[in-house]
């Protein structure tokens, strides 16, 4: 998500927060988020708003500091009236709702961020989505990877060859560096994957090859591992020759930060949104 596109929604965002007289918070509506996380009916929308609902009171937190459901009363086309569910939410219960909704909008990512970061600035926003993206990726990877273990499994082949399989694909895609090759030059120790301290677009690299190893070897049902090992470094070959045609070598790029460590801050952020939102104040002071 580029900068531009990221301060247009936010400012979107900003449209729609509400305050209370004489309390120092900051509210949302269900039904004025709802659009903004690309939600088009209210009956999908309510069903992850009561996920999140459950998830706060799972958490141990008071689901009524965060949650408040009213009444609403809108006009029809018919200039009719009819009264309408709607929600009262905290900072937190938008978390919330953002960390339950469909992970595949794009919205989702900003929606988190903007509710995680207390000061909402346009760079901390932009680092939180980077970093969604990120585990995100090597989340997918990693399905990737346990789908092609089992795929092999079932036609022959063990974990150790699984093992040489996967490593003659990095040799492929890192221009003839090895994995431990590709470890030594950015840095990581022990028998940390490499994986957690490749870059978001080195990680979606690998991600298609093996995908595309996948998708070969159950198509065409290959069997043995000489047959497949042979796939995955033509498909590592491919996704390398799409990457140098746009001047992008891999190896080259330099390694991110230890994805493990990176889960950790944003765990530990997750803890304070709850107080740093505040409460509901009680429905008569409304």
């Amino acid at each position: 998500m580029d900068k531009k596109k990221i301060e247009q929604i936010r400012q979107q965002y900003d449209l729609i927060i509400h305050n209370i007289e004489n309390a120092d918070i900051e509210f949302w509506y269900a039904r004025e988020l709802m659009p903004l996380l690309g939600y088009g009916r209210w009956e999908n929308f309510d069903k992850t708003v009561c996920r999140a609902m459950e998830s706060c009171e799972t958490s141990g937190i008071i689901v009524s500091d965060h949650f408040r459901e009213v009444t609403k009363m809108v006009e029809l086309g018919s200039k009719a009236k009819r009264n309408v569910k709607d929600y009262m939410l905290t900072r937190y219960a938008c978390y919330l709702i953002a960390q339950n909704g469909d992970p595949k909008k794009e919205e989702i990512a900003f929606a988190q961020s903007y509710f995680a970061i207390q000061t909402r600035k346009q760079e901390l926003i932009e680092e939180r989505i980077a970093l969604i993206e990120r585990t995100e990726a090597r989340g997918r990877l990693r399905e990737s990877e346990k789908r092609l273990s089992q795929n092999i499994y079932e036609r022959g082949v063990d974990d150790a060859g699984f093992g040489r399989i996967r490593s003659k694909g990095d040799q492929a895609l890192f221009g003839g560096y090895t994995t431990q090759e590709m470890k030594k030059r950015l840095g990581v120790k022990g028998s940390r994957p490499l994986a957690d301290f490749l870059p978001t677009l080195t990680i979606a690299a690998k991600n298609l090859a093996t995908e595309m190893t996948n998708y070969n070897v159950e198509e065409k049902d290959l069997q043995g591992e000489s047959s497949i090992t042979g796939e995955h470094i033509q498909n590592n070959h491919s996704v390398r020759d799409m990457l140098g045609q746009r001047g992008i070598k891999p190896e080259n790029l330099p390694p991110s930060e230890d994805i493990k460590k990176l889960e950790r801050r944003v765990k530990s952020q997750e803890k304070k949104i709850a107080t740093q939102a505040g409460k509901l104040p009680d429905q008569d002071m409304i």
